[in-house]
């Protein structure tokens, strides 16, 4: 897993923090850590895995849960109410990755932290370029969990190791940057024209960025990409 604060940073690797370096430990942890309490807010996952998870974060004195176990559909709404620092949300619920775009820009100040079954390499990028601040499988270990928190919280993007993901699909492929801008806006179901007044670019180009996003999804058309569910990214 490694932490970074924007494309060009290196990162940080968790996996080589050594515990027997006392002084680097603790320098690391008073940077996780926050002075006061970080607040978060968990949707809905089934009941094994959210029993877990809220044992997780309640044994952690410096997080708060604010709302557990909300439901898809009310996930705007708690965040509106609430205003949670962290929002743990699960990916298999999503009825379309652009939702993660239109979350996180409605809500901010509020990092989103998706958990799935089996994500793979392209959607976590994917939904990273698309304001995630972290995707992570379910078999993340506890403390992995936790660190994501932490780091999500001071504005930092988690990306797993690549051990963590199952291969590709050799037919996926990374959307480009003016890509992943176009994308959430089919979803939304604007107009070429509409686009191509917002990303001030012509609607030929658009129909092209459209185009390749399809054939990258794997669907045919317009009505395809907005009725597919997270899982189309896989």
């Amino acid at each position: 897993m490694r932490a970074r604060g924007h494309p060009g940073d290196a990162g940080l690797p968790l996996s080589r923090i050594r515990v027997d370096r006392r002084l680097c430990a603790r320098r690391i942890w008073s940077f996780l850590t926050p002075l006061t309490p970080t607040t978060v807010v968990l949707a809905h996952f089934d009941d094994l895995l959210a029993g877990g998870l809220r044992e997780l974060i309640e044994g952690d004195s410096s997080l708060t849960i604010l709302a557990a176990d909300v439901a898809h559909d009310r996930i705007s709404v708690v965040l509106q109410a609430h205003r949670p620092v962290v929002a743990v949300l699960n990916l298999d619920t999503l009825r379309n990755p652009a939702e993660v775009r239109e979350l996180s820009v409605r809500h901010p100040d509020t990092r989103i932290v998706l958990l799935a079954g089996d994500p793979s390499e392209v959607q976590c990028a994917q939904l990273l370029a698309f304001g995630a601040s972290a995707c992570l499988g379910r078999g993340t270990q506890s403390r992995d969990v936790l660190n994501t928190i932490h780091l999500a919280s001071r504005g930092l993007q988690v990306t797993p190791r690549a051990s963590a993901f199952r291969p590709p699909s050799a037919t996926r492929q990374l959307l480009t940057v003016r890509e992943a801008e176009v994308l959430p806006l089919l979803a939304l179901n604007r107009s070429n024209a509409q686009i191509a007044v917002e990303l001030q670019v012509g609607i030929e180009t658009v129909r092209t960025h459209a185009s390749n996003i399809y054939r990258k999804l794997g669907v045919s058309s317009r009505r395809e990409l907005t009725a597919a569910p997270a899982t189309a990214l896989r």
